[in-house]
């Protein structure tokens, strides 16, 4: 009998009960040892997900195992009745789940719901649980557990609602620990702070770990072995250094290539053409045959065997991992550097000169404002035609904001938004409408910018509509299909509805939409953050060719530091209203000079074994902007803070054309 924790053999759980069910997991192996982090890789649809269902016994009602076998340890759960799994699901097995807004319960205090998780999982405590659930809440970091114990999840932070979710799931001093993508929604000092938690109580405990996601950088971080999942089945298991070191399936090597920065500026990235095909047929040949570029003739009329390699390998191939490192067929240039800022001396396309937005907060029956909420407090930035400003920060930093005030929405409280000229505060009406044209934004969330119920053909349509263009109808359709065509999608698209395409294929929509009226400047509020390496490659690459096409300026909002290093010419750094540092993308990123972009970039997970920086702990939360602290505003969380920090927000200190730092530090070498 193997010594592993959890055992799992030919697995096959199938969605639906017609005749061709989708197979979302169909015949996958593995095994998990005690104190081991074991990472399960791969695109969205891949079966992650329901892999992790499966073995919680959690499936959809549509759900149902059909086959295979789960053990943990000597328990079959498979064989076991509900009310028995019940003590084992949230007992010796805990879950985290990506959102955790809608795993908890808004209406309950998140001490009432880590001490349901104690009563049922932990009945040595007796009927008060409460000494055991501030325990809990002081294992996984949370400052202040008795205060926080009485809170209800809204008043907590992103990455304190995760660790409460970690909390709910210790309570049963699990054996193993189930991590699906429990990083994805945060930043990434957020993100490193949870790693970190998770790793530490990993080491206390000695539990195994199951964690789910498809960023690489985070499977370096913490990963002892690795599998990658394709199409429901496992296509490639190793070692994590051999992972990184030589990955043998096509597949896997292509996810590598996919993953933007710095040293691919001067070229396209690699890109998985398709999608992952539908898992409601049977299949006579290799499932990702048809994307790959290493196809032969067998792999389309047989299906691939497990080949088990050395070292601890193995790969679903019939290259049996012998082929040499996939090639996107265009050898690295030099990127050539990238200043922005003005160009030959011309002026910026749009220049935002002490840029405020500031919210009433109103109070008593009568609403009077006793408060402001500064989201924006005095942005300044200019962005030359053709360049690329990225901003980046925490959430709740205040960039989507500063995006929507320089497109007037809403209309900033104070500051200057000047579009090649024309201060654009000083604009209302017709004038404003005709300006609106010039720049667009492309949000985040491509289905819920987009009406359900319109065709796609409408959605593009309708700017134009709004703004003149076009002499007539079919003026416009044709015009629609041409900007479809651009994009990367067939001009027959026109006739269908948002809900299906693909997530990369809607966020294509917007870009078409956002370019059917010709603009200079298009505002990209976190365009990539919810998409597969493999589609976010493709959307940069597009947004890449069109600003190369046509000239195009892009303020892209993002907290992605590899999608910042590949597709920005300069870096705004912003901290709770303000930009903190400001500089060109090797200025920046190569020597941080604040503190704040020094941790931010620290905590940054980097797609290499060992290659990680030592990361710089910042403490406690991002302030609140209706209450910002005196002087710096990143003084109570900089850990080289003196005291002038607190007395006066430090001037902005130019130290080249290209480069301002708002930092007492900087004073004093000057």
């Amino acid at each position: 009998m193997s010594d592993a924790l959890l055992r799992i053999k030919n697995l096959k759980t199938w969605l639906g009960n017609g005749e061709a069910p989708v197979c979302a997991v169909d015949g996958i192996d593995l095994e998990i040892h005690k104190g081991e982090t074991f990472v399960l890789l791969g695109e969205s649809g891949c079966g992650k997900s329901m892999t992790a269902l499966s073995i919680m016994r959690l499936l959809p009602p549509a759900g149902r195992i059909v086959a295979g076998s789960i053990f943990l340890g000597e328990t079959s759960l498979l064989d076991l009745p509900e009310n028995a799994m019940r003590r084992e699901r949230g007992g010796r097995m805990g879950m985290i789940f990506q959102e955790p807004m809608t795993s908890l319960n808004p209406v309950l205090t998140v001490g009432t719901q880590i001490a349901e998780a104690v009563l049922i999982h932990d009945p040595g405590q007796g009927r008060d649980p409460r000494g055991r659930v501030i325990e809990l809440l002081k294992a996984v970091g949370i400052p202040d557990p008795e205060q926080r114990y009485r809170e209800y999840p809204h008043q907590l932070s992103g990455g304190m609602k995760q660790r409460v979710m970690i909390a709910i799931a210790l309570a049963g001093r699990p054996e193993l620990l189930i991590a699906d993508e429990p990083t994805t929604a945060l930043d990434v000092t957020i993100q490193a702070q949870v790693l970190a938690l998770m790793k530490e109580l990993q080491q206390k405990t000695g539990m195994a770990v199951l964690l789910i996601t498809h960023d690489l950088g985070v499977v370096a971080e913490v990963a002892d072995r690795v599998a990658v999942m394709y199409a429901g089945q496992i296509v490639e298991v190793a070692p994590c250094e051999a992972f990184f070191r030589a990955p043998k399936h096509p597949y896997s090597r292509k996810l590598f290539q996919s993953i933007p920065g710095r040293e691919k500026r001067a070229r396209r990235l690699a890109v998985i053409r398709g999608t992952v095909p539908p898992l409601d047929r049977e299949f006579d040949g290799c499932r990702f045959a048809d994307r790959c570029d290493a196809v032969m003739d067998i792999c389309r009329r047989q299906v691939p065997g497990w080949t088990p390699l050395a070292g601890g390998q193995g790969v679903r191939c019939f290259l049996e991992g012998g082929a040499g490192p996939d090639s996107t067929g265009s050898p690295p240039e030099a990127a050539a550097e990238k200043t922005g800022g003005r160009q030959g001396g011309h002026p910026p396309l749009l220049e935002v000169e002490n840029l405020k937005v500031h919210f009433p907060i109103h109070k008593g029956v009568f609403r009077r404002v006793v408060g402001h909420v500064r989201a924006v407090d005095g942005v300044s930035l200019g962005i030359s035609a053709g360049r690329t400003l990225a901003v980046v920060g925490e959430s709740g930093c205040g960039k989507t904001t500063v995006g929507k005030a320089i497109l007037q929405l809403p209309r900033p409280t104070a500051g200057s938004v000047r579009f090649e000229g024309d201060e654009l505060t000083r604009l209302s009406g017709e004038a404003l409408r005709r300006r609106r044209s010039d720049f667009q934004i492309i949000f985040q969330d491509p289905m819920a910018s987009m009406n359900p119920r319109m065709l796609v053909g409408d959605i593009v349509e309708e700017g134009m509509l709004a703004q003149g263009i076009g002499a007539d109808a079919r003026q416009r359709r044709a015009r629609v299909g041409e900007l479809l065509e651009q994009v990367g999608l067939p001009a027959g698209a026109a006739g269908r509805y948002p809900h299906e395409f693909s997530g990369g294929q809607r966020q294509r929509i917007c870009v078409a939409r956002a370019l059917a009226v010709q603009p200079k400047l298009i505002i990209c509020d976190e365009p990539t953050s919810a998409l597969d390496v493999s589609v976010q490659a493709q959307i940069l690459n597009l947004l890449q060719e069109l600003q190369q096409a046509y000239g195009l300026s892009y303020l892209f909002i993002t907290h992605d530091i590899s999608v910042v290093a590949y597709l920005a010419h300069e870096v705004a750094v912003m901290y709770l209203g303000r930009v903190v540092e400001r500089g060109t993308v090797t200025e920046v990123l190569e020597h941080p000079l604040h503190p704040y972009t020094q941790a931010l970039l620290s905590a940054v997970p980097v797609a290499e074994p060992g290659g990680r920086r030592q990361v710089i702990r910042l403490e406690g939360d991002m302030p609140s902007p209706s209450n910002p602290p005196a002087g710096c505003h990143f003084h109570p969380r900089c850990p080289q803070a003196m005291d002038k920090c607190q007395k006066a927000y430090p001037e902005a200190v130019r130290l080249s054309e290209t480069r301002t730092v708002s930092c007492v530090l900087l004073d004093q070498d000057s």
